[in-house]
């Protein structure tokens, strides 16, 4: 073979290499058809959603289609998501590399929580307080309550009428800890784990921090956790 035979043959293989390697790393989509490629990533993406799930592709570019390309490699925009309306991107790594975005509608078939009367700023939720309701979730903000574990004991921001989907972000976590409470500090590390009495100086709900001041004065800052507890770990 001649060498420049040789070293034609060598950078195709290298090419080809390089292209492998990467469908390796990053998840590309080997198929044959950008079509394939789309409906195989939502497939997979989708799958921790809660609910059943089904999509629907919006028209794929004609000349995308038609264009040569070897691997696929479908992604999520910047600050999109898979949830109702959105778009996805499919970028060509090979033999030409190129970009484009699909419209996708993703239906989520579930149930979510409602108020069941109105809830007053401040108010502390209990059962009684809302009830689940089938629907596509899709067509509801992300941030819709899906489970009553996640609203029970929780404080309304904002007044929320009645009939309403609840949101996680109407809600906030009740305090774990309360400025001014006398918290018991448990201190770990290496080998060694101590507790101790403080007083809590900010309030801090279930895993956010608190600063305590023990007797001594000094004033660390730890985890909070239910039952006046805060975790410091060295």
């Amino acid at each position: 073979m001649p060498n420049s035979d040789r070293v034609t043959h060598s950078a195709s293989l290298a090419k080809l290499l390089l292209v492998l390697v990467a469908a390796a790393s990053s998840g590309v989509a080997a198929q044959t058809s950008l079509g394939a490629a789309v409906d195989n990533y939502l497939r997979i993406q989708t799958q921790g959603l809660p609910g059943k799930v089904t999509y629907s592709v919006g028209r794929l570019d004609q000349h995308a289609q038609e264009a040569s390309c070897s691997a696929y490699e479908p992604f999520l925009p910047q600050g999109s998501r898979l949830w109702g309306r959105t778009t996805v991107g499919v970028r060509c790594l090979a033999p030409e590399p190129w970009t484009i975005y699909v419209p996708v509608q993703i239906s989520i078939a579930g149930s979510y929580l409602v108020t069941a009367r109105q809830l007053n700023r401040g108010q502390v939720i209990s059962a009684g307080d809302v009830f689940a309701q089938s629907g596509d979730l899709g067509s509801l903000p992300a941030s819709v309550v899906t489970d009553l574990a996640q609203a029970i004991g929780k404080t309304v921001k904002n007044g929320v009428a009645a009939g309403q989907p609840l949101r996680n972000d109407l809600l906030t976590a009740p305090w774990a800890v309360q400025q001014g409470q006398s918290v018991k500090l448990q201190s770990t590390g290496a080998g060694f784990s101590v507790s101790n009495e403080g007083k809590a100086l900010n309030n801090a709900s279930d895993g956010q921090i608190a600063q305590v001041r023990t007797a001594s004065g000094q004033v660390v800052s730890g985890v909070a956790r239910p039952g006046g507890v805060v975790e410091v770990t060295y």
